[in-house]
């Protein structure tokens, strides 16, 4: 066997063995993402059912289990938007309800009146509303102004410390005077403030003891709170034969936009962030779109969020030549019916959703077809 011969020979087995590495190394990867999936879907535990609302607008995870009834819970240190250090274990001594929160998640947005509200009642019920956030400190702060939420708000970071790591938002626990945990979790936009009003009523003036502590749902509702059991927000949009709520809101360059400057005429009304990479994707759609029917009683209006310039960014990219309007966080969204991007609607010459919401760029695509062909069939 020649020197050749042994080097062609040395780098093989060189060669096989870094694949070898590479392929254990990717199985055990694998092996501990199923692990991690099998906790999300309570694999052997205790199954709460499904996400209401997810963590920044992705998809639900599964039937998350959360931390046991009666666990105790860890000790852990987190920031205040201030930047100080606050424990948990300072809370002790009064209920916590701890809720898994973000900024930029529509329900949380949605019922964040209803917490602000409930906070002289918790108060009276020795308890502790207690958000801890996702994001950064400013946004936080921005959604807490808006609605006079007093409550504290602590930067989850990368802790995991009631058990929400990779749950979606809002969803939120009990926790007693003694740090253990109450609940199972309640989950959305409908059982977290179920829960608030639980806690609340449980010491509140109309109180008489019937609420069963664990069961979400059950206690007396509080004098001047709304029944939140019966006001359930609609999340899957506004369906067709619904008259389309009404706005008017700025432009890029400030001017008032109106849907009843648009009687008379279809509109395309289509709700998008900059940050959502789907509605990158259906940018072009609603530019060709706006081209092809413009002269045959079709009007696109895009509905963005968030920062003016990182629309008007979006707009120049995608050349839009339609208007472009900023809602107030999920404002218009919410009287909609559905918090996501992108959803359209499609509203017809009298001001009436002609058809059930459209989610992602297939979909609204498919509400106006590109032949010209009325979407109405007349």
């Amino acid at each position: 066997m020649n020197v050749v011969t042994i080097v062609v020979l040395a780098f093989v087995v060189l060669a096989a063995g870094f694949v070898l590495f590479l392929v254990v190394r990717q199985q055990g990867r694998l092996l501990l993402r199923i692990e991690e999936l099998e906790g999300l879907l309570g694999v052997g535990g205790q199954r709460v059912g499904t996400l209401g609302a997810v963590a920044h607008g992705s998809h639900a995870v599964g039937t998350p289990v959360g931390l046991p009834i009666g666990s105790t819970l860890e000790p852990v240190t987190l920031q205040d938007l201030d930047g100080n250090e606050v424990a948990l274990e300072e809370f002790r001594g009064r209920q916590m309800i701890l809720v898994n929160w973000s900024p930029t998640c529509g329900f949380c947005d949605a019922i964040a009146p209803d917490l602000a509200a409930a906070a002289p009642a918790l108060e009276q019920a020795n308890a502790t509303l207690v958000l801890l956030a996702h994001g950064e400190a400013g946004a936080n702060r921005t959604l807490a102004e808006k609605y006079n939420l007093e409550s504290p708000i602590l930067l989850l970071g990368d802790a995991n410390p009631a058990g929400f790591q990779a749950l979606g938002t809002p969803t939120a626990l009990l926790v007693d005077a003694e740090g253990k945990v109450a609940t199972t979790l309640a989950i959305g936009a409908d059982q977290v403030p179920l829960l608030v009003n639980d806690v609340a009523a449980a010491g509140g003036p109309e109180a008489d003891g019937s609420g069963a502590q664990g069961d979400v749902g059950a206690s007396p509702k509080l004098r001047g709170m709304r029944n939140l059991s019966e006001s359930r927000l609609v999340r899957d949009g506004l369906k067709a034969g619904a008259p389309a709520p009404g706005f008017s809101l700025p432009d890029l360059d400030g001017n008032p936009v109106t849907l009843e400057d648009y009687r008379g005429k279809r509109v395309l009304l289509t709700f998008t962030s900059p940050d959502c990479g789907p509605c990158d994707a259906l940018a072009p759609h609603l530019a060709r779109l706006h081209q092809e029917h413009a002269g045959n009683g079709l009007a696109v209006i895009l509905v963005g969020r968030g920062d003016i310039e990182e629309n008007r960014k979006k707009a120049l990219e995608h050349g839009f030549e339609f208007p472009v309007v900023l809602q107030d966080g999920w404002k218009l969204s919410r009287e909609y019916g559905i918090f996501a991007t992108p959803v359209a609607f499609l509203i017809d010459e009298q001001g009436t959703i002609s058809q059930n919401v459209a989610q992602g760029v297939d979909q609204i695509v498919a509400l106006v077809p590109s032949s010209g062909s009325r979407a109405d069939g007349r």
